[in-house]
């Protein structure tokens, strides 16, 4: 996800594809990008701002990226995702909006529950990738990328008018909240001090409403796009910085940018929309297959997040073949895909998105769409697409950078154990 995508993960599943150096540094231009409710905050803080999906962000802050990245792995970190496209779908045919244009099972959520999803055009590639939850206050809350916010709300807004003109009961919300991150082994610790509610009764990708340090009407997810447990608070933008400051006086906690967003969420396995997914691309290519609950698949699929998804539920969808594309995506299922996403572990040289991939006899075969350096592993991580034949883990490539050929393996994802937080 660009969450989570990203990206989320997002599923993330939630960031944007972004550039080499991960935002452009802020010119003459940044009076025309949008701020978030804690852009001074993250000034005060050291925070260096950089252009992202049409915001002003924080890529990093005083730590480096790679201390930020380990911060979050060994405690928590604190980051700022209010760039996401927050909204509500409310009336009594909200599920039939939501499954008009998405391919996951909403009927089926239980109150309070939420699922990875994806929007899907006719020929089946992925819109965006996006996180619903079915509230148990009667309304869908979905959150979807920034980068994507002016196609996915013209693409809901368009639907909710059709199906209005039909005489359906729906309608949406965008909702003008801030969105905090709080991600790490300890973030709901430092969370609990804070809220009456028992954190261990929610689960991950389960969501409750609640006062969060004194700050009412806050809505906390457990999800996010790191790989480890954590939550995203949906806050009233009033007190965002009231609720941000109150979770850095714990000293387990630190702000985190952009930079180590990233690269965690690539440890997990968990996509960036508009590089490893984008419209081109299929849910299956995508090895995104379980988001449709493609339970003959699931074993073969590459960096499946199993925790994402709510439950074998979705032999309804795939039988109606009511989504966008599905004829395309369950022909798919069916048969034999050509390409497919792997992960690959690297030698040498970092491996960035756009690096050729060649089989053993040194024919191009694919495309890296991300990579870095890992910290936790010590050596270069990266996602690509390559033709099915050549997707089995254990499958040895060459990729190309500075115009020289290095080792690279196919590998399971995610890379780094995910620790998501699931009621045993």
């Amino acid at each position: 996800m660009q969450r989570a995508m990203t990206v989320v993960p997002h599923l993330g599943l939630r960031l944007q594809a972004l550039p080499l150096a991960l935002g452009r540094p802020l010119s003459r231009a940044q009076d025309v990008l949008r701020r978030t409710p804690l852009y001074d905050f993250h000034l005060a803080h050291g925070g260096k701002m950089v252009a992202f999906a049409g915001w002003s962000l924080p890529v990093q802050y005083r730590d480096s990226h790679v201390d930020s990245h380990l911060h979050t792995r060994r405690h928590c970190s604190l980051f700022d995702v209010s760039h996401m496209l927050q909204t509500k779908i409310l009336g009594c045919d909200r599920v039939k909006l939501m499954e008009s244009l998405v391919v996951g099972d909403i009927a089926e959520l239980r109150p309070n529950q939420g699922t990875l999803s994806l929007f899907t055009n006719e020929a089946g590639g992925i819109e965006d990738d996006l996180i619903v939850t079915s509230t148990s206050e009667g309304y869908l809350y979905v959150v979807s990328n920034a980068g994507c916010w002016d196609k996915d709300l013209a693409l809901m807004q368009g639907k909710v008018r059709e199906l209005q003109n039909m005489g359906s009961d729906v309608s949406l919300e965008v909702v003008d909240n801030a969105l905090l991150a709080l991600q790490g082994p300890t973030a709901t610790q430092v969370l609990q001090a804070g809220v009456a509610d028992d954190l261990r009764k929610l689960p991950f990708m389960t969501s409750a409403v609640m006062e969060v340090f004194g700050v009412s009407g806050c809505r906390v997810t457990r999800c996010g796009y790191t790989g480890e447990d954590g939550v995203e608070i949906s806050v009233p933008a009033a007190a965002a910085v009231r609720l941000a400051a109150a979770l850095l006086e714990n000293p387990e906690v630190k702000l985190a940018g952009l930079a180590a967003r990233d690269s965690l969420r690539l440890e997990a396995g968990l996509c960036l929309y508009g590089s490893d997914i984008d419209e081109h691309t299929t849910p299956v290519e995508g090895s995104l297959s379980w988001t449709l609950d493609a339970e003959d698949l699931q074993q073969a699929e590459v960096g499946s997040t199993a925790s994402l998804r709510p439950g074998a539920r979705g032999k309804r969808r795939r039988a109606a073949m009511d989504f966008p594309g599905a004829s395309v995506i369950i022909a798919q299922l069916k048969g034999k895909v050509q390409r497919r996403r792997v992960g690959l572990t690297c030698e040498g040289a970092p491996v960035r998105a756009h690096s050729p991939i060649l089989n053993m006899e040194g024919t191009v075969i694919g495309t890296v769409t991300s990579g870095c350096p890992s910290p936790c592993l010590k050596k270069n991580v990266a996602m690509g697409y390559v033709p099915s034949e050549y997707s089995r883990p254990g499958t040895p490539l060459l990729v190309e950078v500075r115009r020289k050929q290095q080792m690279a393996v196919v590998s399971k994802m995610p890379f780094v154990t995910t620790n998501y937080y699931t009621l045993k």
